[in-house]
């Protein structure tokens, strides 16, 4: 059965958007899902289905809705696409910590980076259903505007990395 790692947007520690991610565990669980994992409070989730991705992340983020009042918004991947979008990483020598990979929920539009304002030297590259964003100085500085992010979930590097090596667990485990 597939491993699916599914990307909660709007979900935070506090504030708007919270959700423990024990609820999250037994929304997943009761929707089906099996062999359900969290990762850190910021709305990772892992588990095996054998519905496609795309029927996942809809089944999801419907439960969502209905339990915190709106769809956040979820990004489902594969541990091969985690791994290729680590492997594929255009700032090799940036520090992990520095560099984000948004997911959207579909395709980069081609002006994506149109109205890009970058005024701390921050990097942007656009691939596909990712885009990565280098902070030189850090995200939670950054005066970054990109409207292409509007509705993209962000994950440093090291946290893609660590998603998709659980996901491989998971797998070897046999889920």
């Amino acid at each position: 059965m597939p491993v699916h790692i599914a990307l909660l947007r709007a979900v935070n520690v506090g504030g708007t958007g919270k959700l423990a991610m024990s609820d999250l565990k037994a929304l997943c669980e009761k929707a089906g899902f099996l062999d359900v994992k969290t990762f850190i409070q910021s709305g990772n989730v892992l588990f095996c289905s054998d519905l496609s991705a795309t029927d996942a992340a809809s089944v999801l983020d419907k439960a969502l809705a209905e339990f915190m009042g709106k769809a956040p918004g979820v990004m489902v991947r594969s541990r091969s696409q985690l791994e290729a979008i680590a492997e594929n990483n255009p700032f090799p020598d940036a520090k992990p910590n520095y560099l984000m990979v948004n997911f959207l929920p579909e395709a980069a539009p081609a002006n994506a980076l149109d109205k890009l304002v970058a005024p701390d030297g921050e990097e942007v590259h656009v691939a596909g259903r990712e885009i990565y964003v280098h902070y030189p100085n850090g995200s939670g500085r950054s005066k970054l505007k990109l409207p292409a992010l509007k509705h993209a979930t962000s994950r440093n590097l090291n946290t893609v990395r660590k998603l998709a090596e659980l996901a491989a667990e998971m797998e070897g485990a046999g889920g």
